[in-house]
Formats: C-alpha cells, structure tokens, sequence
C-alpha cells in the first residue's frame, strides 16, 4: 500500500456509519483506514448505545489501542470485567478474548486503533447478541 501524497483531514461525521457484526446497538465508522491511502494504522469510532454489546471474541494476530471518548462501559479482557471511562486508554494484546458492553442509560464512544494487513481475523467465542 503506498503512503498518502499528503496529509489527511477528514471530520469524523463524513464516514459512513456500520453496524458492527454479531452485535446488538453497536456501529463503526472508519474514521482512517486503507481508503485513505493510510499505511499503518486504521483509527475506527465505535458507538455503544445504551443495552448495546458486542459478543465476546479475539483476534490471534491483531491488537488493539483503545481510547474512550463518552460514557461508561463494561468490558471484558480475557475473563475479568472492567468499567471504562472517558480519558480511559486500554492496550488489547493479540489474542486476548475480548466483550464490551453498555450497561447505562447513555451513548457509549471510543476511538479503537488497529494495524492495517492481512491478518485482520476475528474469532468469535460467543453467539451473536440478540
């Protein structure tokens, strides 16, 4: 993949809006990714609505770097739930069976980061969220 002739500046709102596979009250947006001639690194926004989960699953060669924008979440990391919060920065490692979760009365956002390639493969452990 080549690297962009220039620098890309894009408002988050302009990408196109996902629902996220499996999952219940749950979107996406490729806020950069391969479309934009990005080379390294896709920056996604996820959308949590109250009530909304997304199964537990992992990815055997991909990690993750997380940052929560906007409400209260409950997320799972290999067994043991957590409450995350805005300003709250999380690391992923490949392999770790991860769920999120929106247990309040308010929208859920964070920005996740994962390396563009090939490997992108996901696993699910649970059924889908109904």
């Amino acid at each position: 993949m080549t690297a962009p002739t220039q620098p890309v500046i894009r408002p988050m709102d302009e990408a196109a809006t996902l629902e996220v596979e499996r999952s219940r009250g749950a979107s996406i947006q490729i806020l950069l990714g391969p479309e934009d001639h990005v080379p390294n690194f896709a920056t996604r926004r996820f959308t949590l609505m109250p009530g909304g989960r997304i199964p537990c699953h992992s990815h055997d060669a991909i990690e993750h770097e997380q940052v929560i924008l906007e409400g209260e979440m409950t997320l799972g990391l290999d067994g043991v739930v957590h409450i995350v919060k805005p300003g709250d920065c999380i690391f992923i490692p490949a392999g770790t069976a991860h769920w999120y979760e929106n247990r309040g009365e308010e929208p859920v956002r964070f920005l996740c980061m994962v390396p563009i390639g090939d490997a992108y493969q996901t696993t699910w452990l649970e059924a889908p969220t109904e």
